[in-house]
């Protein structure tokens, strides 16, 4: 069996370990438990891990965030994986920070990178994982928020949270999003 697990981010160094960012670094920490590496390939950084007898095609898109669906509409033909076997980790304004959550399918919550791979795949039935990063920014500062980096006292909390986020990739693959959800979802 095979999945498409894709880390939404945007690419360069004034990008690095923001809170945009945190698909990229869900899925860079998961490659260096699973020792495996990104190659820059078409549309992405690519890489391949195998989990409990699954093939893992691990991507973080080079599109920028808000052309992500292009990149992942080309693997999920070129690899010929179907909705429901990919799985889009993204950051989340409207959770508390920290706080996970997988849905089956859904809007694109104002979410840029949701929004393109929507509009590119032509539905919004994929399963994606939320990664709370709070709102605790005053009006108008939402993108400069978003393209902050953690606090000291938030990176605790990611940190582990990261670990946790792996954890609901690997039981995403292993026994399926709705059971994942039930165990996952509350934590």
């Amino acid at each position: 069996m095979k999945y498409l697990i894709i880390g939404l981010g945007n690419i360069g160094n004034e990008y690095e370990h923001t809170r945009h960012n945190i698909g990229f670094d869900i899925v860079d920490r998961m490659a260096k438990e699973m020792d495996a590496s990104f190659s820059l390939e078409r549309h992405a950084f690519r890489a391949e891990m195998k989990y409990r007898g699954r093939k893992l095609i691990v991507l973080k898109p080079t599109t920028f965030m808000n052309l992500s669906g292009k990149a992942v509409k080309y693997w999920m033909t070129a690899e010929k994986i179907n909705p429901d076997h990919i799985l889009v980790i993204l950051d989340d304004l409207a959770i508390p920070l920290g706080k996970l959550r997988m849905k089956l399918k859904g809007g694109d919550g104002n979410h840029n990178g949701l929004t393109s791979i929507i509009e590119s795949i032509g539905h919004s039935n994929f399963p994606r994982l939320r990664f709370g990063i709070g709102n605790d920014f005053r009006r108008g500062y939402q993108s400069d928020f978003v393209l902050g980096r953690w606090s000291a006292e938030e990176s605790i909390i990611v940190d582990e949270r990261i670990d946790l986020a792996i954890e609901m990739i690997k039981s995403f693959v292993s026994i399926g999003a709705q059971r994942t959800m039930t165990t996952f979802n509350n934590k």
